[in-house]
């Protein structure tokens, strides 16, 4: 297993792991990553971007997730797309994605933002165990309209 930065030939994988989890929960919807205009080249739209990075985590030679960090506003940045196929979930992949998105945040951010649904559970928590506070509302500026959890981590 390795986690690596994506390169291009990862984007199709990356979009397809995105689409398949939203749609298998009902969240193939407008206001959700599943329409975000940059999901067929993420590798472009994080190298043209000052201060993100996207990862792959790689299995036996096989993409079966990723996560992302880009700048939000002023010292803030988003934690984005963090998805694994629904085969690699349960194995403590997305607490590795989460270090290593966290650990580039933090050199280059002060505090770390993410939007995500109420209904992912599992996902709240995890967010929860990484030091993330819930908020009421989003930070000005929100795309994914859908979403109904934002939470802020601030790491100095």
């Amino acid at each position: 297993m390795i986690i690596r930065n994506i390169t291009h030939s990862d984007n199709l994988a990356i979009k397809t792991i995105i689409q398949d989890a939203l749609k298998s929960r009902g969240f193939d919807l407008p206001g959700t990553a599943y329409f975000d205009p940059q999901l067929a080249d993420l590798t472009s739209y994080y190298a043209a971007t000052p201060n993100a990075a996207y990862w792959v985590l790689e299995l036996d030679g096989e993409v079966i997730g990723g996560v992302g960090i880009a700048p939000w506003q002023d010292g803030i940045c988003e934690l984005q797309k963090l998805y694994l196929k629904d085969s690699a979930q349960g194995h403590g992949y997305s607490n590795l994605l989460m270090k290593t998105a966290l650990a580039y945040a933090a050199t280059h951010y002060e505090t770390c933002y993410l939007e995500t649904l109420k209904e992912l559970d599992v996902a709240c928590r995890l967010y929860e165990k990484f030091g993330f506070t819930l908020l009421d509302q989003p930070l000005p500026g929100s795309e994914h309209t859908a979403m109904d959890a934002w939470y802020l981590l601030t790491f100095k």
